[in-house]
């Protein structure tokens, strides 16, 4: 195993025990996971609803910046669904003909803050946005990543700021015989999300 492969593993390693760490925190607070829905104690949600904050004070609280820039931010609303449905699109048609595993949306958009009785209606719509854009970004960047190993698998040679999930299969950069010899093996090798690990 080379060190790379050994830092991805640790890497991986590390988030799968951050996501075991946080999901201990619904012990903590009294809620249980139930399919899709999350439900609270009724003692806990009666407490919960006496601490959301009253909507005149909501506006009040809030800087007149933040109220100004509200439709810039809802405006980010409309090509985001738009992407959404291209993607969707090519990910139902592509992703099948090029034989790559396809990527459960489900995994990536989690909308749940919504039950949080200590949330008011706005914060609870602003949740649900927030929810919905980052885990459409999340879900996207994973169909580009096994995109990107399907069609090219080459490492940068530059820096990145962070790398995707299928970036530890890819060539190295100029590795030209790799590349010649082992482009159709990498574009199959999705055995590690086919096998679930």
């Amino acid at each position: 195993m080379s060190k790379l492969e050994e830092i991805i593993t640790d890497i991986k390693r590390l988030e799968q025990e951050l996501l075991q760490e946080l999901q201990q925190k619904q012990d903590e607070y009294l809620y249980v996971i139930d399919g899709k829905r999350v439900q609270f104690e009724e003692e806990t949600r009666r407490y919960h609803r006496t601490l959301a904050t009253k909507i005149h004070t909501y506006f009040a609280d809030a800087s007149i910046l933040n109220i100004l820039t509200l439709p810039i931010i809802w405006f980010c609303l409309v090509p985001a669904l738009f992407m959404d449905l291209v993607v969707s699109v090519y990910h139902a048609i592509c992703f099948r003909i090029y034989g790559i595993p396809r990527v459960r949306r489900s995994d990536y958009i989690v909308i749940d803050q919504q039950s949080l009785q200590y949330l008011n209606w706005i914060e609870k719509v602003n949740c649900v946005f927030c929810s919905y854009f980052g885990g459409l970004i999340a879900w996207v960047q994973e169909i580009a990543a096994r995109t990107e190993q399907y069609w090219c698998p080459i490492k940068h040679a530059r820096k990145l700021s962070t790398i995707h999930s299928r970036y530890h299969k890819f060539l190295a950069y100029g590795d030209s015989e790799s590349y010649q010899n082992k482009l159709e093996q990498i574009r199959s090798d999705f055995d590690d999300i086919k096998h679930g690990s």
